[in-house]
């Protein structure tokens, strides 16, 4: 069975399929795919799962695991999990209305039909500070999923230790973007060595930026838009590129006003998507990061691919 979600109901049909003779299911994580997306593999375990008595079949998913993979192809794609999402959603296991937290607190299945551990949503949000040490961060980044080597977890920890200066607090999204940043920078990557913004209401935006690569240092400087935009155009300028950016968008990756930015940027070229993203405090540099991000896997596909061999739907 394979359900496009053109009408909400990829997943209804999906169920109904199975009850009629369907032995095999496709569907994708996040529901991610073509038009409004594919059937929501996390959707139909979790039914097939809390509603046992409905339908009798199972799977060898581990239940545990969903929330994980879903932040992990949220991370890789770039593209955001709406916080109403059904099971992996920010908002799947959050009460806020007065008559569902005392439904809540008196017995917690009048709104849960399933418990958050059921699909590995961490019970406590482990805050870690500036003063963590390695072992305490390698220690939730294992409760995480994230098993580092030595090595890793020094560059790792280097990154943690630059975050918690800025911000007081890191929590444990905060902890998934630094480590979908660290794992996602490509070889021979394009590195933000400085960057400077000058913008104001009465001003016009302007940036200059150092850029590393390949032992190499290009500088340049341009004015935007906005800043984000004078950012962009001057590394176009700097590296002789013209502008590829399809899409952007940026967001916080937790609440406060220290939230780490997490930026996204798609460039197109030659048919061909590539995806950047960045993370900083300050939400300049996070674009600027994802940009470069972005040019540098562009790059290394280029570099490693001859353009007979180069194929349009990647």
């Amino acid at each position: 069975m394979h359900c496009h979600n053109d009408l909400g109901l990829a997943v209804a049909n999906t169920l109904s399929a199975l009850e009629h003779g369907a032995r095999q299911v496709e569907c994708s994580m996040n529901g991610i795919g073509e038009r409004a997306g594919n059937a929501s593999l996390e959707e139909i375990v979790m039914a097939l799962k809390v509603r046992g008595d409905l339908h009798n079949f199972y799977t060898d998913v581990v239940t545990e695991e969903l929330y994980n993979t879903s932040r992990m192809v949220s991370t890789f794609t770039g593209i955001i999990i709406q916080p109403n999402k059904a099971i992996v959603g920010d908002n799947a296991f959050s009460h806020e209305s007065g008559i569902h937290q005392d439904g809540m607190l008196k017995n917690r299945h009048t709104y849960e039909v399933m418990t958050p551990e059921s699909v590995g949503v961490p019970q406590t949000n482990i805050v870690l500070g500036r003063h963590s040490g390695k072992h305490g961060l390698q220690s939730r980044l294992h409760a995480l999923g994230y098993d580092l080597q030595d090595s890793e977890l020094e560059a790792v920890y280097k990154r943690f230790v630059d975050i918690a200066d800025k911000k007081k607090e890191v929590y444990d999204d905060d902890l998934r973007v630094l480590m979908g940043d660290e794992r996602s920078k490509p070889k021979n990557a394009f590195e933000l060595d400085y960057l400077h913004i000058n913008s104001g209401t009465a001003s016009i935006p302007t940036a200059t930026v150092r850029i590393r690569h390949d032992g190499q240092v290009f500088e340049e400087s341009a004015t935007g838009d906005g800043p984000v935009d004078a950012c962009f155009r001057a590394i176009e300028r700097a590296l002789g590129l013209e502008s590829m950016v399809s899409s952007y968008s940026v967001r916080s990756t937790t609440a406060g006003r220290q939230a780490l930015g997490e930026a996204l940027v798609r460039i197109r070229d030659n048919n061909i998507s590539f995806n950047g993203r960045g993370v900083s405090t300050d939400i300049i540099e996070a674009s600027a990061k994802a940009y470069l991000q972005a040019l540098g896997l562009r790059q290394h596909h280029f570099d490693n691919n001859t353009p007979e061999t180069i194929d349009s739907g990647v």
